[in-house]
């Protein structure tokens, strides 16, 4: 990548003013690792822009001389999309206003630079709920959510984040901003061109604002941790706890017996959530909005599911703070895997129907490929996304082992695509996984994605390693 001219540069200092850009290295420098270590990134400059129109003049004069912008919310992300290798960083971090709040509507309009955590206390403020939650949801970002399209424990029951947007405001590759922040349910007047920029990865433009779906407020909540022998238990548990409490399920929840005992081996104040120990534990947790109608639910679903041979185990939260403690375990399998190593990650999704059977044909196949290796797979049941992860064998090296990781991925690939499958469920492509998604992307959907970018970004200035 060509550097941005002295020139260039100066012209987008200008166009920010004082205070709306900074060249400190101390500054800039924890937004160039991403999380895990794996990207280190550079950039000349990190454009902090205050508003929207900041922003618009930012990217005009990124337009003007060529100069590729990344853009970058919380940096939660784990693809690496949001580490720049020389390009302009544009943080959205400042735009941090809650500009409307309409109960009537069940909406709020936020800019991008507000946390999840921020939009969920901001519509619990007014008796609503914003039901996106992940486990970075106090960092993690409004902009960044709606670019990756983020997904989260609530997906069973409320969808993706492109499902809880109504409308975006957007500064788009020439700088012009598209005003599009509507409160409504129904407009059938053409392409939509929000969902366009939802998943986008920052290749259409700069989201800084979004009118986000809201909920009722639930009035009951039950969370329990069961026992399961195999996936095939926890498939069927769901299929009856969607049906018994007519789509009551707000998270179910798989992990694998290895991810929690390296949660409660690395994470401080963690506990074994059950007296028994078996091979697989789900996370099952109702809402309803009724008093009491959750708990009950929850209580009969489990007696009936001990009967049916479903489940061997269950504990069921009490309090707040055992709840707390029982989502610990399931939110902190990530970390948990940290201090082993470096390791082979997969976001994948198949059917829901599939997960048991592609969870026993990948793992056969990895340790056929890998002997000794560890697999540590949890994830949403409820949308057929599983986090697949291969850990290095004991004792073996650690660079030999990742060395062997494009090959070992492309095995786990491959299956998920014969599976009708998707390589990336909810982190998107990023530059992890762009050049790999072409192997299973048809001819026509690269055209259709290419062509649609050259129309809207014709230098290719916006995030251009990612992508088609």
């Amino acid at each position: 990548m060509i550097p941005p001219s002295a020139a260039a540069l100066a012209a987008l200092k200008h166009a920010l003013g004082p205070g709306g850009w900074t060249e400190d290295a101390a500054e800039i420098g924890p937004s160039l690792t991403e999380w895990r270590g794996r990207w280190s990134g550079a950039t000349p400059l990190m454009l902090l822009p205050r508003s929207t129109d900041e922003v618009a003049r930012a990217v005009r004069a990124c337009a003007d001389h060529r100069i590729p912008i990344v853009t970058q919310g919380g940096g939660t992300g784990l693809v690496g999309g949001q580490i720049p290798f020389g390009e302009v960083l544009l943080s959205t971090r400042r735009l941090r206003a809650i500009r409307v709040v309409s109960p009537l509507d069940d909406a709020l309009t936020v800019e991008a630079g507000v946390t999840l955590l921020e939009a969920q206390q901001a519509a619990a403020a007014i008796d609503r709920r914003f039901p996106l939650g992940l486990a970075s949801e106090g960092t993690a970002t409004i902009g960044g959510a709606v670019s990756s399209n983020a997904g989260g424990t609530g997906v069973v029951r409320y969808g993706m984040m492109r499902d809880l947007v109504l409308g975006l405001e957007a500064v788009l590759p020439n700088g012009e901003v598209f005003h599009g922040l509507k409160r409504l349910r129904k407009d059938n007047t053409g392409y939509d061109l929000k969902q366009l920029l939802i998943g986008a990865e920052g290749t259409l433009g700069v989201v800084t604002a979004a009118t986000l779906k809201l909920h009722p407020a639930l009035r009951s909540r039950a969370t329990a941790v069961v026992g399961i022998d195999t996936p095939e238990a926890a498939v069927e548990l769901l299929a009856r706890a969607k049906a018994e409490t007519g789509g009551g399920v707000e998270a179910f929840e798989l992990m694998k017996r290895i991810g929690l005992e390296l949660v409660l081996k690395h994470i401080p104040d963690t506990r074994e959530p059950l007296d028994s120990t078996p091979p697989w534990c789900v996370l099952v947790e109702l809402g309803a909005g009724q008093p009491g109608a959750a708990e009950a639910a929850l209580e009969a679903l489990l007696a009936d599911a001990f009967e049916r041979g479903l489940i061997t185990d269950a504990a069921i939260a009490q309090n707040e703070a055992q709840r707390a403690a029982f989502w610990k375990v399931r939110e902190e399998q990530s970390a948990g895997q940290k201090p082993e190593g470096p390791g082979w990650k997969h976001d994948v999704s198949v059917p829901v129907s599939r997960i048991a059977h592609f969870l026993e044909e990948a793992t056969a196949a990895v340790l056929r490929f890998e002997p000794g290796a560890r697999v540590s797979a949890f994830g949403h049941v409820g949308d057929g996304n599983i986090h697949y992860d291969v850990m290095r064998p004991p004792h073996a090296d650690p660079a030999a082992f990742m060395a062997r990781q494009p090959e070992g991925s492309r095995i786990v690939h491959d299956i998920v695509a014969r599976y009708d499958g998707s390589i990336s469920a909810e982190h998107g492509l990023g530059r992890l996984k762009t050049d790999e998604a072409r192997r299973y992307k048809s001819p026509a959907e690269v055209a259709a994605v290419q062509a649609i970018r050259a129309a809207l970004d014709p230098n290719r200035i916006m995030n251009p390693a990612v992508l088609f």
